[in-house]
């Protein structure tokens, strides 16, 4: 890696997908730009995702009636959601957010704000990773949620009518349609919908490897150290105090995920961004193939064959940002990825934490930072990151370089949490 320019215009801090997608597009646009990050390129919560690529994000997290399952899942022990009890007073105020969010006066707003973020995500990947020589990582896919109960596949929840109004590709079939799209299929799945036209990641740490790398031959530099402060411009450009000194930018992104609220507390800004867990269990022998990403639509994990084996991704923990991972929850996965697939052999595995960054209406926050000039949001994109990194870019890039008006930044504002 080169030392950095003696001039900085762009500092972009967190070198995972999203950080890594905006270095390059700003790259591209021929800006001097920096990645700071003390971990390597797309190690953290980049590396772990299920490696579903959706041009076709739209469904928020928090829906009309979703409180009513919580209680369920909470108790069961393989259930998608878990809450440590000494976190839950910190948390319960990003539960009733989220919760309001689900309002269904919120729904069309907060879908079309993260459909315009997935949008072309698949052809813009292919377009990022042309003549990098990992073309392969990203494949052609659909998305297949399974059910066992046929009744349950319907086309008429709000979920899939929100996809719908979108003219989202998608389309439901039986049992027997469903076994000759993934034969190794476990016999008590009686239906499945299928989201068409998507994009999966072989290798999600890879692309965005592959990614990095590409930005650095366009001039990008990359320097593995923390930032510990952060002081906008004043005059003379905006400082960064890391490990290894003081740099200068004329520009900041804030990309670090979960980790950017703590750069921004000094300034006095609190935003209810939470440290979403996730884990994911590799079976690094799996003896069988899976043509698709497959999600389990009852328990709510996904299933795909990766170039490391089958990763079985999924599951929300809420538990805070500093505790141990109970890595339980994810060696849970294989007896559910049996009940998926049976002949799956999950004699050989590896498990895996992340947190993912998440605020409680979905949607990530993009653009200015009240009180703090020179210094821009790009974080908090929850299950969303890999999907939304290239269009998150091109809002990014397009911020820097256009000075693109306040309006169109708007769903994603800071200023919806002050």
């Amino acid at each position: 890696m080169r030392l950095p320019e003696s001039k900085i215009d762009v500092a972009v801090i967190g070198a995972g997908i999203i950080g890594v997608c905006t270095a390059l597009e700003l790259a591209e646009r021929g800006m001097k730009v920096t990645i700071f990050d003390p971990a390597p390129v797309c190690s953290k919560t980049s590396y772990g995702n299920a490696g579903v690529i959706s041009p076709w994000t739209c469904v928020p997290q928090s829906m009309p009636g979703l409180w009513k399952q919580v209680p369920r899942w909470l108790i069961d022990p393989e259930g998608p959601v878990s809450i440590r009890l000494g976190h839950l007073p910190r948390l319960m105020p990003w539960v009733l957010r989220f919760l309001a969010a689900g309002r269904p006066e919120r729904l069309d707003p907060v879908a079309d704000g993260l459909f315009r973020l997935s949008r072309g995500s698949v052809a813009a990947y292919k377009k990022r990773l042309a003549g990098t020589g990992q073309e392969h990582l990203v494949r052609d896919s659909m998305y297949v949620h399974v059910y066992r109960n046929p009744k349950a596949a319907s086309l008429d929840h709000l979920g899939w009518q929100l996809r719908q109004a979108r003219q989202v590709p998608i389309e439901l079939i039986d049992k027997h349609a469903l076994q000759e799209i993934e034969p190794h299929i476990a016999d008590d799945f009686e239906a499945a919908i299928l989201i068409k036209q998507q994009g999966r990641a072989s290798d999600p740490a890879g692309i965005g490897i592959a990614l990095a790398e590409k930005a650095l031959a366009k001039g990008a530099n990359h320097i593995q150290t923390k930032v510990n402060e952060i002081h906008p411009d004043q005059g003379s450009g905006c400082q960064l105090v890391t490990d290894q000194g003081v740099f200068t930018a004329k520009k900041i992104v804030m990309a670090a995920g979960v980790w950017s609220c703590q750069l921004l507390a000094r300034f006095g800004i609190k935003l209810p961004l939470e440290a979403e867990r996730g884990y994911h269990l590799v079976l690094r022998n799996p003896g069988i193939t899976i043509n698709h990403s497959v999600m389990d639509a009852d328990q709510k994990y996904v299933a795909s064959l990766m170039q490391s084996g089958v990763r079985v991704a999924g599951t929300a923990e809420f538990a805070g940002l500093e505790a141990a991972p109970n890595y339980a929850r994810a060696r849970r996965f294989a007896d559910q990825a049996k009940k998926l697939f049976p002949q799956l052999n999950c004699a050989d595995p590896d498990e895996w934490m992340g947190s993912r960054p998440s605020f409680p209406d979905s949607l990530p926050c993009l653009g200015a930072i009240p009180g703090v000039k020179n210094i821009i949001a790009a974080f908090g994109h929850s299950h969303y990151g890999l999907g939304m990194a290239p269009g998150t870019s091109e809002i990014i890039a397009d911020y820097i370089t256009k000075n693109i008006d306040h309006e169109t930044l708007l769903p994603y504002s800071i200023m919806r949490f002050q």
